[in-house]
């Protein structure tokens, strides 16, 4: 149930989890994740065998090995203050724009069932508000890796709060037709995407410079990103009561701008690979144009295929992300509208979701470089994911059911800084945002079915069937890492070294 990572599982970015990523990373979870948890990012041990394609080979290995020493060198001379300033920016503008997503993530279904009155509606609505989640990750990595991840987020921050302001402002003036309410959902998600990437990449770099961990790194950005869903779910369900929903979507513009503006002002320059790149392009003859696009998107795909375990997390968030979609845009909202009119308890129920949350991130932050990680995984995963669904299906009072949510935020906590630690470790910097943006596309692809088959599901079946028989395979799903064999790459690969093959 990234975010995730549904900030993202951005989900991913998990979705419960996601929501507060994005993740999805953005794995699986409650973002998306609403009721999830869990979202988006991945690792493994097995480094050869990548094979770069044509102009990914000698030259543009010197061409990365340029980049590395040029960042390397100049973040290290800022010294361990000014690298914690920068993280802490980078983190600040991380949280702000997904508190604007977790509003939206909650607002634009409840309008639309309201609006409509059509539980089929609202899943169309949760098909293009996670399609470009895909989209936007399979094709915007390369870009972040190319124009650099300073850049592309600010970049990104802006054209969506650009999208996303347009959606109250033309349902004030000239109205807002569905189709167009579906049109700008789309786009606010594509452009979101590759931003969430780029901010994701630079946070092992920012934490080398300031002299962390990433293990540690990765539970403050869980943490934070936990955070942000917890209080976006909590001041969008204010917004819904007072204001309307569409009025919250004010909001939702301004922290992107907000967003913008501090990693304009506090991610040095320099940790940008952009005048890096061009640098080099002009001495080394690395592909050019579309042609190259396509080859270094490639690239970033081999390198997620060749590693059996990242295929297996892949498979495995794809489905858990396709229940957490169906929950956070379809089955919760449905819910929420059966306690109260309003549905305003589906904020209060992802806000004690992200609050458990918070509070696992941060016991990872303290305590998951101690725990082995598949069993840690395990368990989180299955905490985090069936016993929302179960809970729902089984009419339990709300109080009730907000300990069972607090108690799956908990477990899904470890899991987006768990997964993330073990991709930044294994995957070389100059992929990192294609990876990223692959592994975003890949565990997103459950998302838009999810969403669109629950809605339709529910209106032929029921809400509580679909609530009982998600809860189950839930619970079977999660259980895959105990199989053995490749998932035993997840825990920690102390001393390995990562290459990529020319």
């Amino acid at each position: 149930m990234s975010a995730g990572g549904r900030d993202g599982r951005e989900r991913h970015q998990v979705y419960f989890d996601r929501l507060s990523t994005a993740s999805t990373s953005s794995t699986s979870g409650l973002g998306a994740t609403a009721g999830a948890g869990s979202t988006s990012q991945v690792s493994t041990s097995s480094t050869s065998g990548m094979g770069a394609t044509a102009g990914a080979g000698s030259t543009s290995q010197v061409y990365f090995h340029k980049l590395s020493t040029a960042s390397t060198s100049s973040t290290s001379q800022a010294g361990p203050a000014r690298g914690l300033l920068a993280l802490f920016t980078l983190l600040g503008g991380h949280g702000l724009s997904l508190l604007g997503n977790v509003i939206t993530v909650i607002v634009v279904p409840l309008y639309v069932l309201h609006d409509t009155g059509s539980v089929l509606a609202t899943g169309v609505a949760g098909v293009f508000a996670t399609l470009p989640v895909i989209v936007g990750g399979a094709l915007g990595g390369v870009l972040v890796d190319r124009i650099g991840f300073r850049t592309a987020a600010i970049v990104a921050d802006l054209a969506s709060g650009a999208t996303i302001l347009l959606i109250p402002v033309l349902a004030a003036t000239t109205g807002l037709p569905f189709p167009v309410l579906l049109t700008l959902v789309f786009l606010s998600g594509l452009l979101d995407t590759p931003g969430n990437t780029a901010k994701s990449a630079l946070v092992p770099d920012l934490a080398e410079a300031a002299g962390l961990s990433v293990t540690r790194a990765t539970g403050i950005h869980s943490a934070v990103s936990r955070s942000a869903a917890m209080l976006g779910a909590s001041v969008a369900a204010i917004c819904v009561v007072w204001l309307g929903p569409l009025n919250a979507l004010l909001i939702d513009a301004a922290t992107f701008a907000a967003s913008a503006l501090l990693l304009w002002l506090g991610v040095p320059r320099h940790a940008d690979a952009g005048p890096a790149a061009a640098e080099a392009a002009a001495s080394t003859e690395l592909p050019a144009g579309w042609r190259g696009y396509w080859a270094d998107f490639a690239a970033g795909l081999r390198f997620l295929w060749q590693r059996p375990l990242l295929r297996y997390l892949v498979l495995m968030i794809v489905v858990t992300n396709c229940f957490d979609a169906a929950g956070i845009t379809v089955l919760m909202p449905a819910y929420a509208s059966t306690v109260g009119a309003d549905g305003a308890i589906f904020g209060v129920m992802v806000a004690v979701f992200s609050g458990g949350a918070l509070s696992g991130a941060a016991l990872f932050t303290w305590l998951g470089h101690r725990l082995p990680r598949r069993p840690l995984l395990v368990l989180s995963f299955f905490l985090a994911g069936a016993p929302p669904y179960l809970a729902m299906a089984a009419g339990v009072p709300v109080p009730v059911l907000l300990a069972v949510l607090a108690v799956a935020g908990l477990a899904a906590g470890s899991i987006n800084p768990l997964i993330t630690t073990v991709l930044y470790e294994r995957v070389p910097r100059e992929f990192r945002a294609r990876v990223l943006g692959a592994m975003t596309t890949g565990v997103s692809l459950g998302l838009p079915l999810g969403s669109g088959l629950a809605g339709v599901v529910v209106s032929a079946a029921g809400l509580v069937p679909v609530l009982l028989v998600i809860g189950v395979l839930y619970a079977l799903v999660t259980l895959a890492p105990l199989t053995g064999g490749s998932w035993r790459g997840i825990e920690r690969a102390d001393g390995e070294s990562v290459s990529v093959a020319p």
